[in-house]
């Protein structure tokens, strides 16, 4: 394990985990601050947050992972599946938090999934004293998605199985490209430098990890998983959201056992701690202040 290097006000370790995984992560703040560990989406990386990062330190320490074949994390082909995003998540809490010590575990989108993905695991149950999941689902991801502006059924399911699980290149940052992610991601109102931001992070996702996620998305079946996840939870949820649309979410919030905070945010898309990045915070922080 090497050790860690700072660069401003953050440090960045790299976390082990199974498969050879080796997990590009960055703490964020004071090392005596409440703790918040976040897990980004498909095609996204650790930048993602840091818009949520700047509103919430130095008032807390934020813990932020590129998931495998993301960002700085290098790919592990063949060991992509629910149980490594799980594992990759119980491993940051185990290498990042001291031993007893909890932490506001939240995550968007493929990031929440898992969340989802690791409800079972002793390392989660032990840490995570609350949960934040935004734009999220839990199963029938190609059925209900609404990216193809196609009747439900067999076509748009298909149609939209290829789009999760294509290798074919996305292309750089062009006009048509920003339009294409502004159109799939994000709602009317997202600003220019949103739609900037989020076409060259699609843009960088290495292509052959992009698909071999996107095969376990197509195929995600997480149902059982929310009846388990006995903690408390917010949900933030967009209304404009085409990759996971707002019926996930309320799916979601009716199998927990415990009834969950909901937000629901009009016109907004599926990059909510983008487009809302100030109501996102806000519910980190209400939960770290109930919960922590």
């Amino acid at each position: 394990m090497p050790d860690p290097t700072r660069a401003a006000d953050v440090t960045t370790v790299t976390t082990v985990s199974t498969g050879g995984a080796r997990l590009h992560t960055e703490i964020h703040g004071p090392e005596d601050a409440p703790t918040l560990v976040l897990a980004h989406g498909w095609t996204c990386n650790t930048t993602f947050w840091h818009g949520v990062v700047r509103r919430l330190v130095p008032d807390f320490r934020v813990v932020l992972y590129d998931q495998r074949g993301h960002g700085r994390t290098p790919a592990t082909p063949g060991n992509c599946s629910t149980d490594s995003l799980a594992d990759d998540l119980c491993a940051v809490l185990e290498f990042t938090l001291a031993p007893g010590q909890p932490a506001i575990v939240g995550g968007h989108s493929m990031g929440a999934m898992t969340i989802l993905a690791a409800v079972n695991r002793p390392v989660f149950r032990e840490r995570a004293a609350a949960v934040l999941l935004c734009s999220t689902g839990a199963d029938r991801l190609t059925g209900e998605s609404t990216v193809l502006p196609l009747r439900p059924g067999n076509l748009r399911r298909l149609g939209q199985r290829y789009f999760l699980t294509t290798t074919l290149p996305y292309g750089g940052v062009t006009p048509v490209s920003k339009r294409v992610v502004h159109y799939i991601t994000m709602g009317k109102g997202a600003s220019q430098r949103q739609r900037n931001e989020m076409t060259r992070m699609v843009a960088a996702a290495p292509r052959k990890a992009r698909g071999e996620w996107g095969r376990v998305l197509a195929g995600l079946d997480l149902s059982q998983n929310v009846a388990q996840l006995d903690k408390p939870v917010t949900i933030v949820q967009g209304t404009a959201d085409r990759l996971t649309p707002a019926v996930h979410a309320h799916r979601i919030a009716g199998r927990l056992p415990r009834r969950p905070e909901f937000i629901e945010l009009p016109g907004i898309g599926h990059m909510t701690p983008v487009e809302a990045t100030d109501t996102v915070s806000d519910a980190l922080r209400a939960l770290a202040k109930d919960h922590l």
